[in-house]
């Protein structure tokens, strides 16, 4: 059976202890910790913060159900208000490729530092100058060199597919996966990413099985083919039943995440209204 997390990357106007607490109150089983700013930026993420979040976690009971390593924004003085994924595990920088890599093994430190079963991470793009095929094969060794690192501590690494990204779908995801042939690879199912996309995501969870590290969720207006906006579970298109169908289907027993970052002035609300919208099914 599943279980509902919710990640603070929703809380970013709150510390993570404050978050990993809030969180707490309305139900959920599981966090998703945000591997940036301004919850855990590993370049300025110390020991003080790491027994905090400890405490926090205990005191809760709350358990983690992936630490988020897609973005990394805090590496700039003065990023874009969203989602920013460079300098990404793909780039043709090799400095640049090397700080990202090595971040993410702080990511990877976390989880096993509080028992997260994984971190997700996503591909970048492929920038100006860079073909795809050679962005992909950076992103390939860096893999390696990164699950080199993870396997050995038990942690999987799941890859986060989004639209316009070098991997940005289901079938990408799958054959990366097999390019890649290691056991600690997996997939971070974020199944708004499938709609807007235009694939069905109770087919993309059966194709799936077997190799979910983790789930993202959230409500996408216009469903499949929707407009990439996270949204509350029931104000968008997607219905949810099914899904939890699918998941029970491929026996998968995992953290279900919700991810509305979306919501930073209004967290709790969309934690509670998620919550009720959801628990149902679990």
């Amino acid at each position: 059976m599943t279980r509902l997390a919710f990640s603070t990357n929703a809380y970013t106007e709150y510390d993570l202890p404050e978050a990993i607490g809030r969180i707490a109150d309305h139900g959920y089983a599981g966090v998703e910790l945000l591997g940036d700013d301004p919850h855990a930026y590993f370049p300025r993420f110390g020991t003080a913060d790491r027994n905090a979040v400890r405490e926090a976690l205990e005191g809760t009971g709350l358990a983690v159900s992936n630490v988020n390593a897609n973005t990394a924004t805090g590496f700039y003085d003065d990023a874009p208000p969203s989602a920013f994924f460079e300098p990404s595990l793909s780039t043709a920088d090799g400095d640049d490729r090397r700080w990202r890599i090595e971040y993410t093994k702080r990511a990877i430190d976390l989880a096993d530092l509080v028992g997260a079963p994984a971190v997700c991470v996503a591909s970048g793009t492929a920038l100006p100058g860079t073909r795809p095929e050679e962005a992909y094969e950076y992103f390939v060794d860096s893999l390696h060199e990164i699950l080199d690192y993870a396997e050995p501590r038990g942690i999987e690494v799941g890859i986060e597919f989004e639209p316009e990204l070098l991997v940005e779908n289901v079938e990408e995801t799958l054959t990366l996966l097999d390019d890649v042939g290691r056991d600690g690879l997996g997939v971070n199912l974020d199944l708004g990413h499938v709609a807007v996309y235009g694939d069905d995501p109770v087919d993309a969870i059966h194709r799936c099985a077997g190799v979910i590290t983790g789930v993202h969720l959230e409500d996408i207006a216009g469903g499949i083919r929707g407009k990439h906006y996270h949204l509350v579970p029931g104000e968008g298109d997607l219905s949810f039943a099914p899904m939890f169908d699918a998941f029970d289907d491929i026996e998968y027993d995992g953290f279900v995440t919700m991810e509305l970052y979306t919501y930073p002035q209004r967290p709790d609300h969309a934690a509670r209204e998620a919550y009720e919208a959801l628990a149902r099914f679990v």
